[in-house]
């Protein structure tokens, strides 16, 4: 208690505790300043930005409905999750290219599945990472929307994450795009995230 008085002192709760009781409440009464008040200029000006165009009452009316925007939802991502979320550019109807690229989009369904079973080597997390530079699925969606497009000159994946879109290396076999998309992806700087 002696080493954090001064912070206590700043809370307005620096006082003798005599019993479990009065420790309690002098955690609650700091928890309260340091979560709180300490904050309340900042919540305040928040408030007002939002009252600005009316958005704090609705938010105040409407909170079931504005939550999945407003708040972090913490739900595991799927493999689903990541092939809905991207759209596919193919080659032309009926030609050799695209029914390569029918074949890589069967490798990339079944690489989702495998990276969300395992627990090592690349999550789907890192798949997004590399995609689009982002960790999580955004509440609101992304724009640009994700795309898929096939590189046919290069073994490894690449991607441009202003762009939000993924090129997925043209393989022989699945083991081989397995392969040169752990390679890529686990290669990749990921913008220094760990």
């Amino acid at each position: 208690m002696i080493r954090n008085s001064a912070m206590f002192q700043t809370a307005g709760c620096l006082r003798y505790a005599q019993t479990v009781e009065d420790r309690k409440t002098i955690v609650r009464d700091y928890l309260r300043w340091y979560i709180i008040f300490r904050n309340h200029f900042q919540i305040q000006r928040f408030k007002d930005g939002l009252a600005t165009l009316n958005l704090l009452n609705a938010l105040q009316q409407h909170t079931s409905v504005l939550a999945d925007y407003m708040c972090y939802s913490g739900k595991k991502m799927t493999a689903a999750d990541i092939e809905n979320l991207f759209g596919v550019e193919f080659s032309l109807a009926g030609s050799n290219r695209r029914r390569d690229e029918s074949r890589i989009m069967g490798y990339w369904a079944d690489y989702l599945m495998d990276c969300e079973e395992k627990n090592e080597g690349v999550s789907l997390e890192d798949i997004l990472m590399f995609a689009t530079g982002l960790r999580a699925l955004p509440p609101a969606g992304m724009q640009p929307r994700p795309s898929i497009d096939f590189i046919y000159n290069s073994t490894f994946p690449l991607s441009n994450t202003c762009g939000n879109v993924i090129r997925l290396p043209v393989s022989g076999s699945y083991e081989q795009f397995k392969t040169s998309m752990d390679f890529g992806i686990q290669n990749s700087p990921g913008f220094g995230q760990p």
